[in-house]
């Protein structure tokens, strides 16, 4: 294989070693669609991605790869890949950062005198899809039907890469959950969304207002310690069926907590002239370098 240098940072992380890890190549044009898939495969992260150019209509041309196919779009990639441009590349402070994806152009804003060193990444307008009903998710996720919000709707909805969201009742619900993995492959079969986010309106601290969990088994990643594409899909979900009406939310949620990685994402979300406008938010955290040989 070719030789190109990589980096590995904690995206949404809290501290080092918290959050989604994530590896980014840098001066890796050279690598062919199936070198990409097999260091992907070989990273076994969540996602791995890769910069392919420099500067180029304004924006950079990366691609995200799971350990079992490429995504067109991905949440904390698409964050992790903005800081090491910035950092790496740039080396120079800049406000906003465009990364060049297959679903488009998505920036990513590193505000000025920002203490809590949060990144925010707007992503595109949310697309609703179906809804379901509890007995349908039920056996997918090992729970009883009376664990569901009776309320708000469990209903698909995509910013570039579609979920289904999934509104339980109590944390002690969440934590229980698990998928089976034969009604998992058969509940696809109805639905475009392949990843499944569960939540419920109660922190893992003090500080958060929702706990989360994403799991996506089809493309490798049977739970997710933190997802921004689901999370931004979340945000666009509450703006449309908050349980007040309202037009604007902001939220901190944890994730992770049940696999070892905790991590922590910020929502915000507000509807304007009929189209609601999302961003995602949270810390990346430099970890490690290296020489991919």
């Amino acid at each position: 294989m070719n030789t190109a240098t990589f980096f590995i940072t904690d995206v949404f992380g809290i501290e080092k070693y918290t959050g989604n890890q994530l590896a980014t190549f840098v001066n890796c044009s050279h690598f062919s669609d199936k070198e990409m898939q097999q260091i992907a495969r070989e990273f076994n992260f969540s996602e791995t991605t890769f910069i392919l150019s420099d500067l180029k209509n304004d924006g950079y041309d990366v691609r995200i790869f799971t350990p079992e196919s490429e995504l067109d779009f991905a949440g904390h990639p698409t964050l992790g890949t903005a800081f090491i441009i910035r950092q790496i590349l740039q080396r120079e402070p800049t406000d906003a950062v465009r990364l060049n994806l297959k679903v488009g152009q998505v920036p990513v804003f590193f505000p000025e005198d920002n203490m809590a060193e949060l990144l925010w990444m707007k992503q595109i307008e949310p697309r609703f899809g179906r809804t379901f009903q509890p007995e349908d998710l039920a056996p997918v996720l090992s729970l009883p039907e009376t664990a569901f919000h009776d309320r708000i709707p469990i209903e698909e909805v995509s910013t570039g890469l579609p979920f289904l969201i999934v509104p339980l009742k109590s944390m002690e619900y969440l934590k229980q959950a698990f998928i089976q993995i034969g009604h998992y492959d058969k509940f696809l079969e109805k639905t475009s969304a392949k990843g499944i986010l569960i939540f419920c309106a109660q922190g893992y601290t003090a500080k958060q207002d929702l706990a989360v969990r994403v799991f996506v088994p089809c493309l490798g990643v049977p739970e997710d310690p933190a997802t921004g594409s689901a999370n931004g899909c979340l945000a666009g979900y509450l703006v449309k069926n908050g349980d007040l009406g309202q037009k604007r939310i902001e939220a901190t949620v944890g994730q992770g907590y049940e696999i070892g990685r905790p991590s922590e994402l910020f929502l915000q979300g507000e509807e304007r002239d009929g189209k609601i406008d999302i961003r995602v938010g949270g810390k990346v955290i430099l970890v490690a370098r290296g020489e991919w040989c």
